[in-house]
């Protein structure tokens, strides 16, 4: 089973995924009257689960509405001690190192996973276990805010698969992880 892990977010012009406060507002300062997704949900029945960050978890928590994910939601924490009741059979908590929680979630049998979050990307970027990302440009520059890279060890070099244009004014890049 070919394991995969991959990323879909959107990210201002100067690289920021969520603003000074932690909103997201940004997201949708694009007008999109025939309400687009972009291509989530082509990207969705390619995943088997998500894994992402606390604070991205409380975000989606936050969302009013349903669950948004049919999918198992694996969710990455240093500080988080238990979900909360109403989201325990929606998210799992998993602990560890990044390569010993890849295979908690490979042992039940997920291999495509959505990785969410900026930390939860910069981490699994440091340690190359990035194998694609989809990033989708807001023209917004937002001046600070959470940003989505950070150092890492060494250069990570990517292939641009496709790109496409959303709205107008949206760009969409796709790009795979250059193996040697």
């Amino acid at each position: 089973m070919e394991k995969r892990n991959l990323v879909f977010i959107a990210t201002s012009l100067d690289g920021y995924i969520a603003d000074r406060n932690g909103g997201l507002d940004w997201l949708t300062s694009t007008p999109n009257p025939e309400q687009s997704d972009m291509g989530y949900n082509e990207f969705m029945t390619q995943v088997d689960a998500l894994v992402m960050g606390r604070k991205t978890f409380e975000t989606v928590c936050g969302f009013e509405g349903d669950w948004p994910y049919a999918k198992p939601v694996f969710i990455v924490s240093r500080t988080l001690g238990t979900v909360a009741e109403e989201y325990r059979d929606k998210a799992e908590l998993v602990k560890g190192s990044l390569t010993e929680i890849l295979k908690q979630i490979h042992d039940k049998g997920y291999h495509k996973l959505y990785i969410d979050g900026g930390v939860t990307i910069q981490n699994f970027l440091k340690e190359d276990l990035i194998d694609e990302i989809t990033i989708t440009t807001i023209p917004i520059v937002l001046g600070g805010g959470s940003p989505l890279f950070s150092v890492l060890p060494k250069d990570l070099e990517f292939t641009l698969v496709t790109s496409k244009v959303f709205l107008n004014q949206l760009v969409q890049n796709r790009y795979t992880r250059k193996r040697k």
